[in-house]
């Protein structure tokens, strides 16, 4: 079991969030309020993500930003361009059902993102739904990651829309690496062992320190093996602290370990 007294070399949060400064105090209330008064670790900008980072030993985090409807797209993804950086390496998104949402994700391999964020219950889709195709393949022709929401959303009520059972079937139309979060979703332990685990899909590991049962996470672990998990908190509602406790719970190698921590990030953005 790795030694969680041993010093962490390198660590990147694959999943964190912020907000343009005029807006992240009302987006912070409105997303605390809705998943029933979850406490934030940062005041939701990106001063604050960098404060905890380097209050956690995080040396770069990636920011996801979510389009929530057609007219934000561009906003939002001038808004990763410019927070993009060394340290932030942000991703920007689409609203998937837009009639400009192609020309969009080429506008963000344009401005040099790396991948983008889905989240089916914020943007009232299923992942499986057919008519996505054109838009998971245009993601495959121009190399860009997707992560998505996976999973029960504390600000939602079901059914979801990327349920492991889902996320299975949409897997087949992409040719470019997607990675679910929450360990392939938000209290689905059962269902992510039965339809994800062990096939070509990455996991994060964020928000899920006292979310279901350890049981769940070892024998995700098990099955889908260290190769395709990448550590990540969902600051600000986690942070890398609570994550780590999780992993440095599980039987995990120190060479596993550091795949997690950092390598299979590298090797994934291509750092």
């Amino acid at each position: 079991m790795y030694n969680a007294k041993k010093v962490i070399n390198m660590l990147i949060d694959f999943h964190t969030h912020c907000f343009p400064d005029k807006v992240s105090q009302k987006a912070m209330e409105k997303l605390s309020f809705a998943s029933g008064g979850l406490n934030p670790y940062t005041d939701g900008t990106v001063s604050g993500l960098r404060l905890l980072m380097e209050k956690s030993g995080v040396d770069k985090s990636v920011a996801l930003n979510i389009a929530t409807n057609a007219h934000q797209q561009r906003a939002v993804n001038d808004f990763a361009a410019y927070i993009n950086s060394d340290d932030v390496i942000a991703f920007g998104s689409v609203f998937p059902y837009s009639e400009d949402a192609l020309e969009e994700l080429e506008r963000i391999k344009e401005l040099g993102l790396k991948g983008i964020k889905l989240h089916p219950d914020y943007q009232g889709f299923n992942v499986d739904d057919i008519k996505l195709k054109p838009l998971y393949k245009k993601i495959g022709e121009l190399g860009l990651i997707t992560v998505f929401h996976a999973g029960n959303d504390y600000g939602y009520a079901p059914p979801y829309g990327a349920t492991p059972e889902k996320m299975e079937r949409a897997l087949d139309w992409f040719t470019s690496p997607v990675v679910a979060a929450h360990w392939g979703g938000v209290g689905c332990g059962e269902g992510v062992l039965k339809h994800l685990a062990g096939k070509n899909i990455y996991f994060d590991t964020s928000y899920a320190y006292g979310t279901q049962p350890k049981f769940y996470f070892e024998k995700i672990l098990e099955k889908h093996g260290a190769d395709r998990l990448l550590f990540g908190t969902d600051a600000p509602w986690h942070t890398a602290d609570m994550e780590l406790r999780l992993l440095k719970s599980l039987d995990i190698g120190e060479e596993d370990f550091e795949k997690i921590t950092h390598k299979n990030a590298e090797k994934l953005l291509k750092i």
